[in-house]
């Protein structure tokens, strides 16, 4: 989700016994990088969540899904959070996941969600960011963005990127030949980056007019950075969601305590984390709950989002799109 540079709790009703127990248990989180640090959701999520449980909670920290991947069963993994939705499907085929036991009424997604295993803990939309000191009168379509001539764009790669792999997907279902709008975009693409945080960067530096980056980033710049020259352009044609994920071990050792996590990630209390330290939206509280500055943003009228089978199928040619477009 957005990455920056930079609850009801659970009632203690299971008797001295267990939380005795609890005390001496020890919950390991794998989280992407970003999800730990100080700016992130991560410390606030550990100290609420160790003063409810009596427990500690331990962050591994990397690529969370290529690690899975790599360990296999013999991972030391309670709970995975941080997956993108874009990844379900890889991550499911480990076999390393029990359901999440979390009633999907308390969600508050713009999509219905059935899945008994991933449980989504934040949300946002994909998009072109812009600096309005630098673009005055930015696309309103993504068929407009294609056809403009005097933008310079920074994007990520979708072989190396979540964002990156969304956008392509983005294109792969808004254009009939995703390879020639990729042709009609690459000259004003002026660097591909492999991940976020780079192109971000170019952008904030200057480097380039739009990138990108997801609908939420303009409510980090502005509550942040008091830096409100950044919006994100509203396509008519609607945007690609992006949702991320959480859940649990089928193998932990700490069954009970990976479900209170599970649990704890639908609360008020850890949802309200997720807008001003995520930079996302929350993906279990109501709209009327969201910090000011999120309820102020602009939203798609509507969502584009590929289940993890659609998403699985499309990857290989949205990404052959990409790939031979850019060359052309």
């Amino acid at each position: 989700m957005h990455r920056t540079i930079a609850g009801l709790a659970l009632g203690l009703i299971a008797g001295p016994a267990l939380a005795q127990d609890s005390a001496s248990q020890t919950l390991t989180v794998y989280a992407p990088d970003y999800f730990a640090f100080e700016s992130g959701p991560g410390p606030a999520i550990k100290q609420a969540f160790e003063a409810e449980c009596g427990c500690t909670l331990d962050y591994v920290l990397g690529e969370v899904v290529p690690q899975i991947l790599l360990e296999g069963d013999r991972t030391e993994a309670d709970i995975v959070i941080g997956i993108d939705s874009t990844q379900a499907a890889q991550a499911r085929g480990t076999g390393l996941f029990a359901p999440h036991g979390v009633d999907a009424a308390a969600l508050t997604l713009p999509i219905g969600w059935e899945d008994e295993t991933f449980l989504p803990f934040d949300w946002s939309y994909l998009a072109f960011v812009y600096d309005t000191e630098a673009v005055d009168n930015p696309p309103t379509s993504f068929a407009e963005l294609i056809a403009r001539d005097d933008l310079s764009i920074a994007i990520q790669d979708p072989r190396s990127s979540v964002s990156g792999l969304s956008l392509a997907l983005w294109m792969d279902t808004v254009f009939d030949d995703a390879e020639q709008a990729w042709a009609d975009l690459a000259p004003q693409i002026v660097t591909v980056t492999p991940g976020w945080s780079e192109s971000y960067g170019l952008f904030l530096d200057g480097e380039v007019d739009m990138v990108l980056s997801y609908t939420t980033s303009p409510a980090y710049q502005r509550m942040a950075e008091n830096d409100d020259t950044v919006a994100a352009a509203i396509f008519d044609e609607g945007h690609y969601m992006t949702i991320e994920l959480a859940a649990q071990v089928a193998g932990t050792d700490n069954p009970e305590l990976a479900q209170q996590f599970m649990d704890f990630i639908v609360t008020p209390q850890f949802q309200s984390m997720i807008p001003t330290a995520n930079w996302s939206y929350p993906a279990a509280l109501p709209r009327e709950d969201w910090p000011e500055g999120f309820r102020e943003l602009p939203i798609p009228d509507s969502a584009i989002w590929h289940d993890e089978e659609t998403a699985a199928e499309r990857r290989d040619p949205a990404i052959e799109a990409f790939r031979s477009g850019m060359t052309r």
